[in-house]
C-alpha cells in the first residue's frame, strides 16, 4: 500500500494549481525539455525551443520572458501569428505520448480559433505528415486555457516537432505556462457496431409495420449490434394511414411496442415516428437505450411541402445524445438536403449523425448529385458518421472520410459495421478534419447566413 502510494506521489508534476499524472505501469520520462520555460539563452529565448515567424515578417507575433511564463502577443497586428516549437527525440513508433499544456489568456476574442498545440511525427528528420494533429483543447476555466490529449506514434516515427502556436489573437495575448509530453499507457479503443435497415412495408397496416420493423430489431439484436437506425414514420409506409391518424404521443403505443425489442436485445434503436404533442404533430425520431427506455427525441426541422401542407409543424431544436459508446444525433430526410444541421450537430459533439429517411440515396446518374453522394459529403464535410435508413436507393454506414462501409445493395435487412469512434484518420495534406474544419470557419464573414429572406430572385 505504502510503495503504491509513494509512486503515485513521484510521477506528480505540479505547476500553478495544474498536477500532470503519468499512468501506471509506463515510466513518467518528461521529454520537452524546458517545459516551464524557467531557462533562457543570451537572445533572451527559452532553451531547447525556437522560434518561427511567417514569410511576411510584418505579422509576427512578439515573443517575451516576463518570468511567469513565456508571453506571445499580437504587436499592434489583430491577425499575427507565431509560436515556438521544439524537436522532440527518441520517440518509439507505435508508443501512446500524453500531451498536456497549459496557458493563460489575455483578452484573446476566440481562443478556440487562436490557441494551438500541434505534434508532426517524423522520421529522421522529414515529417510523416504536414500538419500533423491537434492537441485537443482548449478547455477553459478563466482565463486558464488546458490542453490535453494522447497520440500513438505511427510507423516508422522516431521523433516529433511540437509547437505552440498563436493565431489571429486580435488585440490579446497568451502566456504558456507549462507543456508536457510523456508515454502513457495506449487508450483503449472505442468500438461499435452501427446498423441500419432497409425495409419498405407495402400493402401494409401500422401494426403489421410494427411487427416487421421490431423483426429487424431483433435480428440487429442476433448480429451482436450495439445500434440500429429504422425508417422515417414507420407506422405509415406501405399504408393507407393518414398523418392524423397515425399520430402518437411519446412515450405511446409505438414507443411501447419498440421499447420492448430493444429491451430484449439489449439495442440502442432510433426510429422515426410521428408524434402528436396535444394538438400539434410533428414528424419525429426517437432514441432508446438497451433497456427501452427513451434517451431523447429529434423533432425534424426542415419540412418539405408534402408536410407542411398538411399541417405537421417543424421542430426547432438540433440535440446531441449521450450512449454508452459515444455521442449521437439524429436528422429525418430533408434535414440533410441543408449542411447547416449536419455543422451544428458536429459542433455539439455528435460522433454518428442517424437518419431515417423517405427520400433516396441513389448513386449519381448521368453526374447528377443525388442522395448517397450528399450522405457522403456530410459525414466529410464534418468528420463524423452518417447513418441513414432510406425506402429507394440504398441504406448505409459512411466513415468520416465519405467512405461508403456498408450497404444493403438493393436487398432487404440489416446491414452494419464495426467502427472504433477513437480512430483519427488524417487528411493527406490538412490533417484531421474534425478538429481544423471548426477553427478554420470564418464564422464573421457569415452573417447573411442569420438573415431572414424578404425576396426571393428565383
Amino acid at each position: 500500500m505504502w510503495k503504491r502510494f509513494v509512486f503515485r506521489v513521484l510521477v506528480v508534476v505540479c505547476f500553478g494549481g495544474i498536477i500532470f499524472r503519468s499512468a501506471q505501469g509506463v515510466e513518467a520520462k518528461e521529454l520537452v525539455s524546458n517545459p516551464t520555460f524557467k531557462s533562457f539563452g543570451d537572445e533572451k529565448l527559452p532553451n531547447g525551443w525556437s522560434v518561427w515567424k511567417p514569410v511576411l515578417q510584418k505579422t509576427a507575433c512578439r515573443i517575451e520572458n516576463i518570468g511567469e511564463g513565456l508571453l506571445i502577443k499580437a504587436a499592434g497586428d489583430p491577425y499575427a501569428v507565431g509560436g515556438i516549437i521544439q524537436k522532440i527525440r527518441d520517440i518509439k513508433s507505435g508508443q501512446a505520448y500524453a500531451i498536456k499544456a497549459v496557458c493563460q489568456l489575455r483578452n484573446i476574442p476566440d481562443p478556440y480559433q487562436s490557441i494551438l498545440v500541434r505534434i508532426i511525427w517524423s522520421r529522421s528528420g522529414k515529417s510523416l505528415h504536414p500538419a500533423g494533429m491537434l492537441v485537443r483543447g482548449p478547455t477553459l476555466k478563466g482565463d486558464i486555457a488546458s490542453f490535453e490529449d494522447v497520440f500513438i506514434a505511427p510507423e516508422g516515427a522516431d521523433g516529433a516537432q511540437l509547437s505552440l502556436e498563436i493565431k489571429w489573437p486580435g488585440d490579446g495575448s497568451v502566456i504558456w505556462k507549462q507543456v508536457s509530453l510523456q508515454p502513457t499507457a495506449r487508450p483503449k479503443p472505442r468500438k461499435v457496431k452501427i446498423g441500419t435497415v432497409y425495409l419498405r412495408p407495402k400493402q401494409s397496416t401500422p401494426e403489421n409495420n410494427l411487427k416487421l420493423w421490431c423483426g429487424q430489431i431483433d435480428a440487429a439484436g442476433k448480429l451482436g449490434l450495439d445500434i440500429i437506425c429504422l425508417g422515417e414514420a414507420i407506422t405509415i409506409v406501405g399504408t393507407d394511414c393518414t398523418v392524423k391518424d397515425c399520430a402518437k404521443p411519446i412515450p405511446g403505443p409505438v414507443t411501447l411496442q419498440l421499447a420492448k425489442a430493444a429491451r430484449m436485445n439489449r439495442i440502442w434503436v432510433v426510429a422515426g415516428i410521428t408524434e402528436r404533442a396535444g394538438d400539434v404533430v410533428y414528424n419525429t425520431a426517437v432514441l432508446l437505450d438497451r433497456n427501452g427506455r427513451i434517451a431523447g427525441k429529434y423533432r425534424k426541422v426542415h419540412l418539405p411541402r408534402e408536410e407542411w401542407k398538411n399541417g405537421i409543424r417543424p421542430g426547432d431544436a438540433y440535440p446531441v445524445f449521450e450512449t454508452d459508446f459515444g455521442k449521437v444525433a439524429i436528422q429525418i430526410c430533408y434535414d440533410w438536403f441543408f449542411p447547416e444541421p449536419a455543422e451544428i450537430f458536429a459542433l455539439k459533439g455528435a460522433e454518428i449523425i442517424f437518419a431515417p429517411t423517405w427520400g433516396n440515396t441513389l448513386p449519381d446518374e448521368a453526374g447528377r448529385v443525388d442522395g448517397e453522394s450528399t450522405f457522403r459529403v456530410r459525414a466529410r464535410d464534418n468528420g463524423l458518421y452518417m447513418v441513414p435508413s432510406v425506402y429507394d436507393g440504398n441504406s448505409l454506414v459512411i466513415d468520416p472520410m465519405g467512405r461508403i462501409l456498408a450497404s444493403s445493395g438493393g436487398k432487404e435487412g440489416v446491414f452494419w459495421a464495426e467502427v472504433d469512434l477513437n480512430v483519427r484518420e488524417s487528411l493527406k495534406w490538412v490533417g484531421y478534419w474534425r478538429s481544423i474544419g471548426p477553427r478554420h470557419r470564418m464564422i464573421k464573414s457569415y452573417g447573411p447566413l442569420l438573415k431572414a429572406s424578404r425576396s426571393s430572385k428565383y
